[in-house]
């Protein structure tokens, strides 16, 4: 399926013209809630994109253009990844998703705000979504923030450290099916 790598994660928001998110379709402002649906898909969560998608959606009451909210991103993780732990700034943001088995980023690409979901695979990082040409890419966190986030920019990341997981672990990759 477009869109999707082999192994069932979102790697490219240009393939979701047709759902709506907020007042506009999730090609341009969709990046949130496909962070959060990679996140939970790598946690083995039984969850369709369009789940993520519509509760997400939801959860914005004010009808206006634009991403998904720091905010309602917040609330959405503490509900369905408790375990999860925010870190803001770029020092505590790098110095954490350095140490951290999965997690979502949002920094700004070429300006505009941006999500990104990433977990560790055999000690770098895979990430999703990130921007053309880097759908789905493998890089070292300091490798990462050195080409995506400015030095004085503001970053907010959301990890999961595999030892306050129930288990499942991030490490661990989920079926192979796409959905």
């Amino acid at each position: 399926m477009e869109g999707f790598s082999k192994d069932g994660y979102i790697t490219d928001q240009e393939y979701f013209r047709a759902y709506q998110y907020r007042t506009i379709t999730s090609d341009i402002n969709g990046c949130g809630w496909i962070a959060a649906y990679n996140i939970r898909h790598h946690l083995g969560h039984a969850v369709t994109p369009d789940e993520v998608r519509s509760e997400l959606d939801r959860m914005h009451t004010l009808r206006l253009p634009g991403p998904t909210t720091m905010r309602n991103m917040r609330a959405y993780l503490k509900k369905h990844v408790p375990q999860i732990t925010e870190h803001t700034g770029r020092n505590a943001a790098l110095d954490s998703a350095k140490t951290s088995e999965c997690g979502i980023l949002r920094y700004s690409e070429a300006g505009v705000p941006h999500f990104v979901s990433y977990f560790r695979q055999n000690g770098v990082y895979r990430f999703f979504n990130v921007n053309a040409g880097q759908e789905d890419f493998v890089a070292s966190m300091d490798g990462f923030f050195e080409a995506h986030v400015l030095p004085l920019q503001f970053v907010s990341l959301f990890s999961c450290r595999a030892e306050v997981l129930d288990g499942s672990g991030c490490d661990q990759s989920p079926s192979t099916e796409s959905p």
